[in-house]
């Protein structure tokens, strides 16, 4: 896709809120009737160690993290934000890395304190903070969910020694168990990140893996794929990693296995326990609005005759001296219209239980018909099921989801 730049001010030059607000406000190609909620994402970007599989905007914590300058940092950006969402209050909160378990409690407090002080927060919001295990200290963790912290979100990925060692994890399998022992003695709330698929995995071996962690009734599961992404370690240097049949295999006993432990599949990766869903993804996976702070993080905002996509500066320097000049934001663009339909189907077709056709209308400022041929297509193929009220991805739709996301590519 080819980002359509705005008018006005480079990304590299600071700019007035006045100039933005005006810039954003004026008359463009769609007509939305109403703002989608809106979520406030924050990058914290280090990690004791990279992984070998990732492909986040992660930098390995070499010597003293100078988490004020980056704190201070975050502040400024949130400020230089501000323009873009008056009035506008915040549903959800995440935090998110690398590892922001890695913060100091003092310096977690400091940043939801700035949050609250900047920000309209719904009451009751949900703010999650990802963590990994082998950096949890239990008091560290009460003092997270005195500031505010209300979900957590545990990278386990397993609980198995010699998977992990594969997977380039600091920490073994006695401290992932520790980890969420801490969890669910601190937060009513948590989700554990699990993979599937792992180097030499077994089916046996998946299947105890989530059992162990079905075995601390987590109220939210998160189940992926192993995968490799490029300008990854693994991508260059691809262990082996079970066949097709294997893959699927395991995938069916996740569906069985969390469904009879009274988990909901409610999007393709993620299972939850009734009105325990992240309303954070779901915001995501809606197409609704978030605004993204810090290294590396992305925006996705929406004015009333356009949507904006806005990246940061990803390296934590680069991040922290353009927010002092002013202007963070490195790479900006309206999402073109020919392109809003691939944008909206990307993120929904995620849910497994579909959505509402008019939701179409109401994100893009299209109408559906925009969509009519590929969707008619989809249908034909057996991948998607619709009908007045209900567009949804069908089991055969889940199984090739990029193939169906890739249908509605603009041509």
């Amino acid at each position: 896709m080819i980002p359509i730049k705005v008018a006005g001010p480079t990304p590299s030059e600071p700019r007035s809120p006045a100039t933005t607000a005006l810039q954003y406000l004026k008359p463009g190609a769609l007509n939305l009737t109403a703002l989608p909620p809106l979520s406030l994402y924050i990058h914290f970007p280090w990690c004791v160690r990279k992984c070998p599989y990732c492909d986040f905007n992660s930098h390995e914590a070499k010597g003293e993290l100078p988490e004020k300058e980056y704190l201070d940092a975050v502040r400024l950006d949130l400020e230089q934000s501000l323009p873009m969402i008056w009035g506008r209050k915040i549903h959800t909160v995440f935090i998110g890395g690398g590892t922001p378990s890695l913060m100091s409690a003092a310096g977690l407090d400091r940043l939801l304190s700035d949050v609250r002080t900047l920000l309209p927060l719904e009451i009751g919001a949900e703010i999650t903070m990802e963590a990994n295990p082998g950096t949890f200290e239990a008091e560290r963790f009460k003092s997270y969910r005195d500031s505010g912290i209300n979900r957590l979100s545990i990278g386990i990925q397993s609980f198995n020694g010699a998977h992990l060692k594969a997977l380039g994890r600091i920490h073994d399998e006695t401290e992932a168990l520790r980890a969420v022992e801490i969890a669910r003695s601190t937060f009513d709330n948590f989700n554990l990140d699990l993979m599937f698929a792992l180097p030499g995995q077994t089916l046996e071996q998946a299947q105890r893996d989530l059992q162990t962690a079905m075995s601390f009734a987590p109220p939210h599961l998160s189940m992926y794929h192993l995968t490799m992404e490029p300008n990854t370690v693994f991508a260059k240097y691809p262990p082996a990693l079970p066949d097709d049949d294997l893959s699927a295999d395991m995938q069916d006993m996740i569906l069985a296995a969390t469904s009879a432990s009274g988990y909901q599949h409610y999007e393709v990766s993620a299972y939850a326990k009734a009105g325990k869903q992240a309303k954070h993804n779901l915001n995501y996976w809606g197409f609704g609005d978030y605004l993204g702070i810090g290294a590396g993080a992305h925006s996705k905002i929406s004015f009333p005759h356009r949507v904006l996509r806005q990246a940061r500066y990803k390296q934590p320097n680069s991040f922290m001296e353009a927010a002092r000049r002013g202007n963070p934001v490195q790479e900006e663009h309206e999402i073109a219209r020919a392109d809003m339909g691939f944008e909206f189907m990307l993120n929904t077709l995620r849910l497994v239980d579909g959505f509402d056709p008019n939701l179409f209308g109401e994100r893009t400022g299209m109408n559906i018909s925009a969509i009519g041929k590929q969707l008619n297509e989809a249908e034909a193929k057996g991948l998607l099921y619709r009908d007045h009220k209900l567009i949804r991805p069908t089991e055969l739709g889940q199984r090739f989801l990029n193939d169906l996301q890739e249908m509605f590519l603009a041509g």
